[in-house]
């Protein structure tokens, strides 16, 4: 890694570093950014620069991670615990941090039980985060039961296969404090999911569905005082703490590291359902040594 003279956070050559998918924000340089100045550079209005086919203030592009080098303002540059491998480390940068953020934001932890619905690369880490964060109880919904087994491996106390119970919502009513949704879809039971929230639930989404969501029915909202929210990848300092959770916990994903040149079938895969839980691309040719 090299460094630049201006670069902030006590980054230093021989780092092994990472960074999410967002490489740059505003971060104040044009006018005041409540987000920015806040710590949540995730969720700047003013110029909120993807890492993957993003353009920097100067007028630079971002290319993303298939590539043997990165350029990136140091900001949203984040030093990987030694405790943590860097195959591990790269997922957690985006589809870790996209549930660990909401997680830790709405007080996953001692006290409450959180539902997990999705079991796929974004689930399996809200499932580790929400008992590495110490929640009392973390209930997988998932539509068939296919993916229950993996599910009590990473931790999770109960599994919902809401397409093998009719009564399913019936039964598990009332039963959660926290719910953070990683389903992309538009036909989903949204009101059922609700029913599953104790008074004063939130309900988090973080998966996008193209045709957006289900209607939502207004009286369930009003006599529970439930809420609804979205969760959008995490800052920089989310990512810190998450990777330092992650070493001081020992949170693993699941992952298969698959060889760059063979990245057209792992996205056809990854669109047939395949991967348990993480796909990890890595260059044949390291530019750099090991481990770095």
């Amino acid at each position: 890694m090299r460094v630049g003279s201006k670069a902030e956070g006590g980054l230093k050559i021989g780092d092994r570093v990472g960074v999410g998918a967002q490489s740059d924000s505003c971060q104040g340089r044009k006018g005041d950014c409540e987000a920015c100045a806040s710590g949540m550079e995730n969720y700047c209005p003013v110029q909120h620069v993807g890492t993957y086919n993003g353009v920097y203030s100067n007028g630079g592009k971002s290319y993303g991670g298939y590539a043997l080098y990165n350029r990136a303002p140091s900001h949203f540059v984040v030093k990987i615990p030694d405790a943590i491998s860097s195959a591990d480390a790269a997922p957690m940068l985006c589809g870790g941090v996209t549930t660990y953020a909401p997680l830790k934001h709405h007080g996953a932890g001692p006290g409450k039980t959180v539902g997990i619905i999705g079991l796929g690369g974004l689930g399996h880490f809200g499932v580790m985060w929400a008992k590495a964060l110490g929640a009392d109880k973390v209930v997988v919904i998932s539509r068939t039961s296919a993916k229950k087994e993996d599910a009590l491996r990473m931790g999770a106390d109960e599994f919902i296969a809401t397409a093998e119970d009719p009564k399913w919502a019936k039964k598990h009513a009332s039963t959660l404090d926290l719910i953070v949704c990683t389903v992309s879809s538009s036909s989903m039971p949204l009101m059922q999911y609700l029913s599953l929230l104790r008074f004063d639930g939130t309900f988090v989404q973080v998966g996008a569905p193209e045709d957006g969501l289900p209607t939502i029915q207004q009286f369930p909202l009003i006599f529970k005082r439930l809420k609804i929210t979205g969760s959008l990848i995490g800052s920089p300092n989310d990512i810190r703490e998450m990777l330092q959770l992650a070493a001081d916990q020992k949170v693993k994903p699941w992952i298969e590291e698959i060889p760059m040149k063979d990245a057209n079938k792992a996205i056809v895969d990854m669109e047939a359902g395949k991967p348990r839980y993480r796909y990890v691309l890595f260059n044949d040719k390291q530019p750099f040594k090991a481990g770095l």
